[in-house]
């Protein structure tokens, strides 16, 4: 097992290293031309060749695919969306996301902001009932986040928040990854979820403090590994150990609630990845919004 998991997070970080140096290259060969472009003439414009039809009909598919996904969310969070602004109405509504880069929304290629986005766009799309703050930040790790906390733009829209939308945790899986990363074993997750659990107690005690009267709701994670390594069960147990502490910290307080995602994503046979394939694209957001909608109102 601790060989298997190895090799499979060797691949996904070189396989990330290399996307980045392939995105980052173009910037510098851009540059370049643009410091040495040539004079501008006034001859007569070529006809575009085969290739550059090719790129724009890919282009053009591309904003198809991006409004097809946008009329789709419509149609599955409709009855969802109606009933939450039915409870919304004539509320003065505030709430505050913060956490890691599902609250920011990577790998949402629509430009609506991830979940909180899409929320924001569907709560919000007759009349403005409800005010959203996003405080997602790619990367952050739940010591970061209860650092975070202290910052005082952070910390008054909490106190004026009816409801604060927490994503975190991922990247504390991760940090065990990269510290362990030629000898990964189920005791380096289980004691990092120990520190992490004190920390979740730690960071729901100091949001009371902040403001006792507000409703607090920590998403769950999904395991990104289940579609391309669905025969290594060692990842689903430990993204399953990592829920079931959430969810036990969660139910220790009257004011907050756990909402499972995994089973979002278990459906293999949809597409509900980015491109990195750990990240949700627009799809998957509209899953995760869809949840969130239904247990704001359950």
């Amino acid at each position: 097992m601790k060989k298997k998991i190895a090799l499979i997070l060797i691949v996904i970080f070189f396989a990330g290293i290399g996307i980045f140096l392939v995105t980052a290259q173009p910037t510098e060969q851009v540059s370049d031309i643009k410091e040495n472009k040539p004079p501008q003439t006034h001859e007569k414009e070529s006809e575009p060749d085969e290739n550059d039809k090719k790129e724009q009909e890919e282009t053009n598919q591309d904003e198809l695919e991006k409004d097809d996904i946008k009329t789709h969310f419509k149609d599955i969070v409709s009855e969802a969306v109606q009933t939450t602004i039915d409870y919304f109405t004539n509320k003065e509504t505030n709430i505050t996301a913060i956490g890691d880069s599902l609250t920011q929304g990577v790998g949402d290629i629509t430009g609506d902001g991830g979940y909180v986005g899409i929320l924001d766009k569907a709560l919000n799309r007759d009349n403005q009932i409800v005010e959203f703050d996003n405080y997602g930040k790619r990367g952050n790790r739940s010591d970061q986040l209860l650092k975070r906390l202290n910052n005082p733009e952070i910390a008054a829209s909490i106190s004026n928040s009816d409801i604060v939308l927490i994503t975190i945790g991922a990247n504390d899986i991760m940090k065990v990854v990269k510290e362990n990363f030629t000898d990964l074993t189920f005791k380096d997750f289980a004691q990092e979820r120990i520190a992490y659990e004190e920390r979740l107690k730690t960071i729901f005690d100091k949001i009371n403090h902040l403001n006792p009267n507000t409703k607090i709701y920590l998403l769950g994670f999904y395991n990104p590994f289940e579609k391309y390594f669905p025969e290594i069960k060692e990842l689903g147990i430990i993204v399953e150990n990592w829920n079931s502490t959430g969810k036990k910290v969660a139910g220790m307080y009257e004011n907050i609630t756990f909402i499972p995602t995994i089973d979002l994503f278990a459906d293999t046979d949809v597409d509900l990845f980015a491109e990195d394939n750990f990240h949700p694209n627009t799809r998957g957001y509209q899953r995760i919004a869809k949840r969130v909608l239904e247990y704001l109102t359950d």
